[in-house]
């Protein structure tokens, strides 16, 4: 097995919830939760490992999409060669019903010391059966809440996985929400043993996916890695993103078309149109709906004081970006051994692929930073129609119309290029263009190689990594 890197944090939380199935002085000891997080970010490998580390008696049941029928014969299979105490009782069954397999599930349970139960994939089960939710509603409330039992749901559609927990679902409040979210800059820096600003490279690349963090070579530079997982048609950084993909969407689905267009850089609506003009309008429009509900891409407006139509889409997570606009067109070369011209162009676009990717790490890593100026409660960026002027960061007192801007600033990532008086004059230039800024206003500079002037505040790699300690 593949060392398993960091999650911490979330192998404690998972902990103690199972720790407290375990409590006496609780009528119903049982607990569930429904962890979610985007495709192959490790919500299963979590799973796995947490159970290796509890060592109690556990079932792990991963849906597969098939008919309901189907699903319930796997089901009772894996219940039968699981470890619970009651396991036998399945032997020979053929569960006609979600309702008749999860009431023999819940009598092969202890009754008296905790256990775990793994339904990977739960949304595959509701779109096959949605009668299951209330199912799962009534035999917690009767028989699961009732054992020390650890009922773990499982599910990348995260909008499925949000809506089970909310108001009018049967299932409503009988689940705590656990997110996983994709490895940290500063857990790949640990892991990895890399310096600072090539982990935060690193995790442009790999989306913080611990299926590519795991084979990444420690130490290994970001080309290092790149020019072995390139001439590998089977390494983690080729297949991951074809996966991901064809998970989240049939063949003849046109939100495939649409989600590469703005992964090449076709950020604006109209552009977007332009580069898929044989996909009617309104199917196109349907797309970006149906990327926006799946948190595959991200919809920004300008953040200023003044209202703005103007918007701008992009690929939430960096990996896929990454592979959108590298790996996925080239997938012919890396497969007849032609891995080379792959990193070779890989080389040309860099510093302008990474200028512009980084910016999103930087202004979520701004939000989680102490220090800035006291009311700032909203971190974005601000541009017009022509890009002119365009400001890399902005913080404001609120989003998406602010009443006070907090701070302007501007991103450096490029190597052996610091932030300099020209870089100054630019941002001093752009301030004054902008609604809501003024002279007063203070200037930022994010630079991966240091500040020449004064008058800004200088943001390093370094501190960077710090917030997500």
């Amino acid at each position: 097995m593949e060392p398993f890197i960091g999650r911490r944090r979330e192998l404690a939380t998972l902990k103690r919830a199972l720790e407290k199935t375990g409590r006496r002085q609780f009528d119903r000891p049982g607990r569930a939760l429904l962890m979610r997080g985007r495709r192959r970010v490790g919500k299963s490998r979590l799973a796995e490992e947490f159970i290796r580390q509890a060592q109690v008696p556990h079932m792990y049941y991963t849906a597969t999409g098939f008919s309901t029928g189907q699903e319930l014969r796997i089901f009772a299979e894996d219940a039968c060669s699981s470890n619970l105490p009651g396991a036998s009782s399945f032997a020979g069954k053929r569960p006609e019903s979600w309702h008749e397999a999860l009431s023999l599930l819940a009598r092969a349970l202890p009754e008296d010391s905790p256990s775990i139960v793994v339904i990977d994939e739960l949304p595959y089960l509701i779109k096959t059966d949605p009668t299951l939710e209330g199912v799962l509603q009534k035999l917690f409330d009767r028989e699961f809440s009732r054992r020390p039992v650890l009922l773990l749901l499982i599910g990348s559609d995260l909008s499925m996985m949000e809506a089970i927990n909310t108001y009018e679902r049967p299932f409503y409040q009988r689940a705590a929400d656990f997110v996983v979210d994709p490895l940290t800059p500063d857990t790949l820096a640990q892991a990895l043993d890399l310096p600072p600003a090539e982990a935060i490279d690193a995790h442009l690349v790999s989306g913080g996916l611990p299926m590519i963090c795991e084979e990444w070579p420690k130490g290994a530079s970001l080309w290092t890695y790149l020019e072995q997982a390139v001439r590998d048609p089977l390494s983690a950084m080729v297949v991951s993103g074809e996966r991901a993909l064809a998970a989240e969407f049939p063949p003849e689905a046109h939100a495939h078309q649409v989600l590469n267009a703005i992964g090449s850089g076709q950020r604006t609506h109209s552009n977007i149109a332009a580069a898929t003009q044989e996909i009617p309008r309104a199917t196109m429009n349907r797309a970006l709906q149906l990327l926006l509900e799946k948190r595959l891409i991200a919809l920004e407006r300008p953040l200023s004081t003044r209202p703005s139509r103007d918007s701008r889409y992009r690929v939430i997570d960096s990996h896929l970006r990454f592979w959108i606009s590298f790996i996925g067109p080239r997938l012919t070369d890396i497969e007849r051994g032609r891995g080379d011209m792959v990193l070779a162009r890989i080389r040309r676009s860099w510093t302008s692929w990474r200028g512009l990717a980084v910016e999103p790490l930087i202004q979520e890593s701004l939000r989680r930073m102490d220090g800035l100026p006291e009311e700032t409660g909203a971190v974005g960026g601000y541009w017009t129609r022509t890009n002119n002027p365009e400001i890399d960061l902005v913080g404001a007192d609120r989003e998406p119309v602010a009443k006070q801007i907090m701070f302007v600033g501007s991103v450096k990532w490029q190597e052996n290029r610091p932030f300099d008086h020209h870089d100054l004059s630019e941002l001093i230039v752009h301030r004054a263009q902008m609604p809501g800024a003024d002279t007063s206003t203070p200037l930022y500079a994010v630079s991966r190689s240091g500040c020449e002037v004064d008058g800004v505040t200088h943001i390093t790699p370094e501190r960077l990594l710090d917030v997500w300690r």
